[in-house]
């Protein structure tokens, strides 16, 4: 694409931006919808499931002695992920360690994108609710990849408009509104988000996970998406949550 174009498309979804205001950040048909699942957010009955799936893996304590931990560490242990997994010789995060549970056990694990998957890792990842986030990208040298892998990735403009996560969460956009929604900080000093998600989203009537919605955005931002679980979208997952650490998880999230 030609510089002057790449230059037009940019000023065009910028313009689209408007400073944060209740008016047009939800009607008021939303509100009412959102202060109401606020209440009764669907995800619980989903995180239910997940619950039965984890039971039929041999519960917590199952998960807590195939991450090498006992049960009174488990929930701080799931606050550090993304991590580097000495068995599986990569970065992982909770929906991959999972896939590699269930593999162990001796059961066909889940694909990254089913709901089964979706339930069982949002369930699992509630567990560290009110813990902080606690990842720690200088744990060794497969952790500082990924996070620089994830800030290479984060920042990088690319697609038909030329466009980056970057280019919506900096400190000059955050709180300005694109799409009915405010454009949130990604960090612990704004919003937090990564301790959000898992999330209900009231636009798809579904629960998704962090991985998921970089995939929504990068959809609508004319991005190639890529893939989940794959190097590049989890080295995202460990920018975006070490970004938020020291923030407490508080799951199921409810997102517009």
């Amino acid at each position: 694409m030609r510089k002057g174009m790449r230059i037009v498309l940019c000023v065009a979804l910028l313009s689209s931006l408007t400073f944060a205001s209740e008016q047009f950040a939800m009607s008021d048909a939303d509100r009412a919808m959102y202060e109401e699942l606020l209440e009764n957010n669907p995800a619980d009955m989903l995180l239910a499931h997940g619950s039965e799936l984890l039971e039929e893996l041999g519960g917590e304590s199952a998960l807590a002695k195939y991450l090498g931990v006992s049960e009174d560490a488990l929930a701080p242990y799931l606050a550090g992920f993304p991590r580097y997994i000495v068995k599986f010789k990569m970065v992982v995060s909770i929906d991959q360690m999972l896939q590699g549970m269930m593999h162990d056990s001796g059961q066909k694990p889940y694909t990254l994108k089913s709901s089964e998957m979706v339930n069982l890792s949002s369930y699992v990842k509630s567990i560290a609710n009110d813990q902080q986030i606690n990842i720690d990208i200088n744990a060794n040298e497969y952790m500082k990849e990924a996070y620089a892998l994830g800030k290479v990735v984060f920042e990088t403009k690319r697609g038909a408009r030329g466009l980056s996560c970057l280019s919506c969460h900096n400190q000059s956009v955050i709180g300005s509104i694109l799409r009915t929604q405010p454009l949130p900080d990604i960090s612990a000093k704004g919003n937090a988000s990564a301790a959000t998600w898992p999330a209900y989203r009231m636009t798809k009537s579904a629960l998704a996970t962090l991985q998921k919605r970089f995939q929504g955005c990068m959809n609508n931002a004319l991005l190639a998406v890529i893939p989940l679980g794959s190097k590049e979208m989890t080295a995202l997952e460990v920018y975006f949550t070490e970004e938020a650490k020291g923030a407490t998880i508080a799951l199921p999230g409810l997102k517009r």
